[in-house]
């Protein structure tokens, strides 16, 4: 049997090093990568959510939209909001983010505010190794490790339901138990459960 050389050991001992030195990946490092990839398998819910005020709160910052409730927040009901950044972290999906929103022209189908923005972005339970069809085996765990997430919290829906809203005042509290029992779409159950 061929001993490895010094050159080989050296090699091996850097490459365990750089992964072991390699931070873990959490869901805000993930790509995203639009709700088209999440239809591809929840259709019935892509189909219900595309229904929602929170598909369609993109369209609410194009100037003559939702006139009166700009008024009424003190706004001008004809101005432009589509490139503004105070708007465009709550009215997309990843604005700011690797693969999240940049313009209506580049990625289109992150405007309005998408699975990813509830449930984390995809970039990675996209890979085979996951969600493909190849793999009906993957666990809700896998989905977790990934960066998915499997409950809804009241945390992560007040990064918008906020008082940085200029549609609320500052006694304003998102009523977390009201709004979930509306939910953004309708639950059916997977064709491959995790």
């Amino acid at each position: 049997m061929k001993r490895p050389t010094l050159t080989a050991l050296l090699l091996l001992g850097a490459l365990i090093v750089a992964v072991s030195l390699t931070p873990p990946v959490f869901g805000e490092e993930h790509a995203y990568v639009g709700t088209k990839n999440c239809k591809k398998c929840h259709i019935k819910e892509w189909k219900s959510w595309a229904e929602t005020k929170m598909a369609k709160t993109f369209d609410t910052l194009a100037p003559g939209a939702a006139a009166e409730a700009k008024i009424g927040a003190g706004l001008d009901p004809d101005k432009d909001y589509t490139t503004d950044p105070e708007c465009l972290r709550c009215h997309t999906t990843g604005y700011g983010k690797e693969g999240g929103f940049v313009d209506l022209a580049t990625t289109p189908d992150l405007a309005g505010v998408g699975c990813e923005m509830c449930h984390g972005a995809g970039g990675t339970y996209t890979q085979d190794e996951y969600m493909s069809l190849k793999n009906k085996e993957y666990k809700k765990a896998d989905l977790v490790a990934v960066g998915m997430v499997d409950t809804i919290t009241v945390e992560q829906c007040q990064n918008c339901h906020n008082t940085d809203s200029p549609f609320v005042g500052d006694d304003y509290v998102f009523d977390f138990e009201a709004k979930k029992d509306e939910g953004t779409h309708e639950k059916y159950p997977l064709k491959y459960p995790h």
